[in-house]
């Protein structure tokens, strides 16, 4: 199956080295390029590409506003939006997961990382720059006074969930779940899918956030 991808950047050069990376790549095509938030918006409404690329600073609508219009909570049947920036601003990164981004890359990351992400995206996991992961996560906990928060869930997590969400916000990646708590890769797929049923999350990144704001993991990873 190939994966559909439209690029959001107001840089043509940026447009064309994102077009050229994707497309080497036998599963993935480029269905859109736009120069601005407003065509963006345009085209992934009509066209609704598996995966959206969406650089921050755009004229029309930034992407901050591109993604919440295409994945904010309130969208019924929202679109799977990455935010690619030059910009390493925590405040640009927490804009975007909260707006329902899936993912959050510095354009720096390189080719193997982007491409990692757009798949990642289209199989509804998420992917975030490492670089900036676990300092953005810590940044939403709650203050440290508040202890005994985690587990405040609709359906209790079962200690084994617990320590899949714990590694998840340490930013392991599901193989790396795997090997940690000596579980097979499809059964830690499994609890990731019963955790986001249980919280009410829709990927990896919203578990890890949920993690850091309910004090399940506080200290040093």
């Amino acid at each position: 199956m190939t994966i559909r991808v439209l690029i959001a950047d107001d840089q043509a050069m940026v447009r064309g080295g994102l077009r050229l990376i994707l497309e080497d790549q036998p599963d993935i095509t480029v269905v859109a390029e736009a120069a601005d938030g407003v065509t963006a918006l345009d085209l992934a409404r009509r066209l609704r590409p598996d995966v959206s690329l969406v650089d921050i600073r755009m004229p029309g609508a930034d992407g901050l506003e591109v993604t919440r219009a295409l994945a904010g909570p309130g969208v019924a049947d929202p679109l799977r939006v990455i935010v690619v920036t030059t910009f390493d601003l925590d405040e640009y990164v927490y804009g975007a997961l909260r707006g329902g981004a899936v993912g959050f890359l510095l354009k720096d990351a390189g080719p193997a990382l982007l491409v990692e992400a757009v798949r990642a995206a289209h199989a509804g996991d998420a992917l975030i720059s490492p670089s900036v992961t676990v300092r953005l996560l810590r940044r939403m906990a709650v203050p440290a006074s508040s202890p005994g928060n985690a587990g405040r869930a609709a359906k209790p997590l079962t200690d084994r969930e617990t320590e899949v969400v714990r590694e998840i916000a340490r930013g392991r990646t599901n193989l790396e779940v795997a090997a940690e708590l000596f579980i097979s890769l499809s059964t830690v797929k499994s609890h990731v899918s019963g955790i986001q049923t249980k919280l009410g999350l829709r990927n990896r990144v919203e578990i890890a956030a949920w993690a850091w704001e309910h004090g399940v993991v506080t200290g040093p990873t």
